[in-house]
């Protein structure tokens, strides 16, 4: 056997036996590693500021603002551009942030881990749809509902959390494929599995009962609110194949709003990248292509790890959210087999007579065959400030995965 097909062997069965499981809520300063004041952390490969999308950068306005930082949007500006504030990805501190990812110090952040490895990954709790810091907008309200988050959701969640134990985010995500769900896109099955785990604990707590029960009606209120918990356990499942030499597995896929970045496990924490691609999708009432912005976010972890677009064929529904129509979905996952090493142990569809969903990019399937990973996402306003305006389909660019083929030769030779 090749070297690469033994590492790919092992990269798979250690994807394969991977538990991600949520431990608690904490803030990100106190848990995140590397995090603190200064720091900034954004989705997708690095970026600096001259370089970022209208959303990223309003994502980072709201987040200056939020921690105190700066008072006015021209104040954060100036801040940002001044070399004072660091930017780096969340993937380089364990890590996924949604949409623009931004993640400061203050915030507070799931914990999961994977009991089989010990690996630890974070992320932020979900904000809901619409006007939201993801999406790069920062108005009051947007900082209000993240004060509230902070105050009253984190902490009456994280009690909860404790009275209950460690719940196996694996288990709820199979669970929620089974219920029509593909964990990016649609979560309307996780989110409710996660309020049937959390709420007899939640009535249990010693916060006001008026708070417990606004925490459970804006989960309740937000069906993408397990999509911050299928990232990052997606995250821990794909962090447990990282750095195995030889191995031409991809582990991480993600995107700021002006690049696409991919990194290999057998190409040490190296970046490849190319530019961000346009979304074919739906769009909100009054908006169309020309407002939006290029792909964004580390969402796309869950097509890595075999969800999300991958997994398609488990939530024909979501077409009416991103375009298309079942028999897409269903031909979308059957194409994303040709370019995997496996099919998931855990993760079964039912449509496809409980076949497990196509995991384990290869990079030289991808090259080889020229098909690429199918990815559904949000779409942001290409303005800072807007928010969300619509839903869609797109895939990474082929240079990517061409780059890291030639790295990895040259690597390997």
């Amino acid at each position: 056997m090749a070297d690469y097909e033994t590492a790919n062997a092992e990269a798979i069965a250690r994807i394969q036996k991977a538990q991600p499981v949520l431990k608690g809520i904490d803030v990100a300063e106190k848990v995140v590693p590397g995090m603190r004041k200064n720091l900034i952390l954004h989705a997708g490969p690095p970026i600096e500021w001259e370089k970022m999308s209208g959303p990223l950068r309003g994502a980072v306005i709201g987040g200056l603002m939020y921690e105190g930082l700066a008072k006015t949007k021209e104040e954060a500006e100036a801040l940002a551009a001044s070399g004072e504030i660091a930017f780096e990805p969340w993937h380089e501190h364990s890590g996924v942030g949604p949409m623009a990812g931004v993640a400061t110090a203050r915030m507070p952040v799931f914990i999961v881990e994977n009991e089989t490895h010990g690996n630890r990954t974070f992320c932020t709790l979900n904000e809901g749809l619409g006007k939201v810091l993801r999406y790069g907008a920062y108005s009051e309200e947007v900082l209000e509902r993240l004060r509230w988050m902070e105050a009253v959701l984190a902490p009456v969640l994280a009690e909860a959390l404790e009275k209950h134990g460690p719940i196996n985010l694996k288990t709820l995500i199979a669970q929620a494929l089974q219920m029509g769900d593909e964990v990016h896109n649609r979560n309307r099955a996780g989110t409710s599995l996660f309020i049937r785990e959390i709420a007899p604990f939640l009535l249990e707590g010693t916060s006001a009962v008026k708070e417990r029960r606004r925490v459970l009606e804006f989960i309740n209120g937000n069906d993408h609110f397990f999509l911050n918990l299928s990232m990052p356990a997606a995250k821990a499942i794909m962090q447990s194949a990282e750095w195995i030499e030889g191995s031409t597995i991809v582990t991480t896929m993600a995107r700021n709003g002006t690049e696409f970045g991919i990194r290999v496990a057998g190409l040490k924490e190296r970046w490849f990248t190319g530019p961000a691609q346009v979304i074919d999708g739906l769009f909100f009432p009054g908006y169309s292509v020309k407002d939006a912005n290029p792909d964004i976010g580390d969402s796309a972890i869950t097509e890595t790890c075999g969800l999300g677009g991958f997994s398609m064929a488990a939530a024909p529904a979501i077409v009416k959210f991103v375009g298309g129509a079942a028999s897409d979905a269903l031909n979308f996952t059957r194409k994303m087999y040709e370019i995997t090493m496996a099919e998931s142990e855990s993760f079964q569809i039912p449509a496809l007579d409980f076949r497990g969903s196509p995991t384990g990019i290869d990079i030289m399937k991808v090259c080889e065959l020229g098909i690429l990973p199918q990815i559904n996402t949000g779409i942001a306003h290409k303005e800072p400030g807007v928010g969300q305006v619509g839903a869609g389909l797109v895939n990474p660019p082929m240079e990517c995965f061409e780059r890291a083929l030639e790295a990895y030769a040259e690597t390997y030779a």
